[in-house]
């Protein structure tokens, strides 16, 4: 794409240009500009390989490269229960020399993204594998995109900011959850305020990702089925977003109807490897979706929970997804009909009743779900004083990045927060009466 393109775009995007704006002319003015990035913009995805021996064929692409000196970037948890053997030794098998960075931690931030850096150029790597979870993805992200650009991470953190392509990247996610080895962004907090920020670049999409079920088997089902949730909203989201596609919707259908029939398969036996093949190529085809298509508000107050209560991001998700579902049933009871349809979510005799009936059949199924994963509801300590802050940052996220089917006031993001803090002390209440009756 041309500077030209790269210039527009960015500006139409960028807050100051339209701070005067009222604020549906300004999200929908910056939806518009998202379409138009997602038409213009060349998004490539990664070479995939999956099943059991995705890792021996990531390395020898590798090898095929040129690479022969191999950074991995992972976590110290993984790290300590070998992990990154399967990959490292497959390495040592073809005589290629490797470093590990074992530094990452949940929501990485700068400070942990320029410590692999330099150890990165230190070591004279000449090409990085992320081994691990979302966090990992994102921080080797940044990592290879700040090496081959001769910078530090924070000169990254906006629209276009990379000159030259990334250092070459590969991807081996260990959860099922985040697609972020399919996806153009990553996240890196603030090491004072740990705000997060966001880089957006088509040149940090890796070259290549596996997919292999022997390394995510050993997941507990809590978190299977956490990130296995945030799949599910990723393409929800991506389906009933504005600016979805045919693409997209291909994407988004093919990730809901696998999670829906993967994800209790593996949170009741995480030994089972098609079904977590299935669930980690559903996590790659939701990252694929809203890629383009975009996220919403489930993401949004999601994100503010998770930062004001402490709250796993998958799990907050879990919260979120069907009070925002609820929300956008009206606006959307046609496409949820259609996608409840497509995932063979009805039976055939269920096809002829309303949109409505179907739509409202579909969010059931979500609600059915979550509670089949024993995904708990409860928030601890979530204060109504905090509702004002937390609307006004989630509404600002969508106005900013999203092209949701609608847009809420803050009195309506208020009332939603207002609903969860009552299940969650409802679900409290009915705990502490189960234990006292026990």
């Amino acid at each position: 794409m041309s500077t030209k393109k790269q210039s527009f775009i960015a500006k139409l995007l960028h807050t100051n240009g339209l701070q005067h704006a009222g604020y549906l002319t300004v999200a929908k003015t910056r939806a518009k500009a998202l379409k138009a990035f997602s038409y213009v913009v060349s998004i490539r995805r990664p070479m995939l390989f999956v099943g059991e021996t995705s890792c021996e064929e990531l390395c020898d692409m590798l090898i095929n490269e040129g690479s022969t000196n191999v950074f991995i970037v992972t976590d110290a948890v993984l790290n300590e229960l070998s992990i990154p053997a399967k990959v490292t030794d497959y390495l040592e098998s073809k005589h290629i020399s490797y470093h590990v960075y074992d530094g990452i931690t949940p929501d990485p931030t700068f400070e942990v993204v320029e410590e692999g850096l330099q150890k990165s150029i230190d070591t004279k790597c000449d090409a990085i594998i992320a081994i691990g979870g979302g966090s990992v993805i994102d921080a080797a992200k940044m990592i290879a995109m700040s090496q081959g650009n001769n910078c530090k991470p924070q000169q990254l953190i906006g629209l276009f900011k990379a000159k030259k392509p990334s250092m070459p990247l590969y991807c081996v996610p260990t959860t099922a959850g985040t697609g972020s080895e399919a996806t153009l962004g990553a996240v890196v907090s603030d090491d004072k305020t740990h705000q997060k920020a966001l880089s957006i670049d088509p040149k940090m999409v890796p070259l290549a990702a596996a997919i292999d079920p022997t390394i995510m088997q050993g997941m507990p089902a809590h978190i299977t089925a956490d990130t296995g949730i945030d799949v599910l909203t990723h393409a929800l989201e991506s389906w009933m977003s504005a600016n979805a596609s045919v693409e997209t919707d291909y994407y988004a259908a093919s990730a809901v109807k696998s999670v829906m029939h993967n994800l209790p398969v593996v949170y009741e036996d995480g030994s089972n490897l098609k079904a977590r093949e299935q669930m980690g190529v559903a996590a790659h085809y939701g990252g694929i979706a809203f890629n383009k298509a975009g996220l919403g508000y489930v993401h949004a107050i999601a994100h503010q929970l998770g930062a004001y209560y402490g709250i796993p991001h998958g799990r907050a998700n879990a919260i979120v997804l069907p009070y925002v579902l609820d929300v956008n049933r009206k606006a959307c009871q046609k496409r949820l009909a259609e996608l409840a349809k497509k995932t063979g979510m009805v039976k055939d005799e269920q096809t002829a009743n309303s949109d409505a009936k179907i739509a409202e059949h579909l969010i059931a199924e979500v609600r059915k779900l979550i509670a089949t994963l024993n995904i708990n509801p409860i928030v601890k300590g979530m204060q109504s004083s905090d509702f004002e802050s937390i609307a006004k940052a989630a509404a600002k996220e969508v106005r900013d990045t999203y092209a949701v089917p609608i847009y809420l006031s803050k009195s309506e993001i208020k009332d939603l927060l207002t609903k969860i803090k009552q299940a969650s002390e409802d679900c409290t209440n009915k705990d502490k009466s189960n234990d006292k009756a026990a």
